[in-house]
């Protein structure tokens, strides 16, 4: 958790191959998932977010470069350290005859 925007938006750039610089936010978290940072930039410099869990850790993947698209409902229970990977998935029913 040492690195800021610059570091940040360079793993984004070299290790990700994505553009920083994409309507689209970054999140990091440190070892212990206690922590995470958003990157993201906003129509003329980057915006660097923190937040800190004091007790919990936040649901993250376990390979630290697996990239994960995720909605914004669910960037929403990641940061309430919601699961949403466990979550019930919407059931859809047909109509039969």
């Amino acid at each position: 958790m040492r690195k800021s925007i610059n570091g940040l938006s360079g793993i984004v750039q070299n290790e990700i191959k994505l553009s920083p610089y994409d309507p689209s936010l970054f999140g990091f978290s440190n070892r212990k998932k206690n922590q995470v940072k958003i990157l993201y930039w906003d129509r003329n410099g980057f915006c660097l977010w923190q937040k800190r869990l004091e007790r919990d850790r936040f649901p993250w993947p376990q390979n630290e470069l697996q990239v994960m698209e995720i909605t914004q409902e669910q960037l929403s229970w990641l940061l309430n350290g919601i699961d949403f990977r466990k979550a019930h998935e919407t059931l859809r029913y047909t109509k039969i005859g």
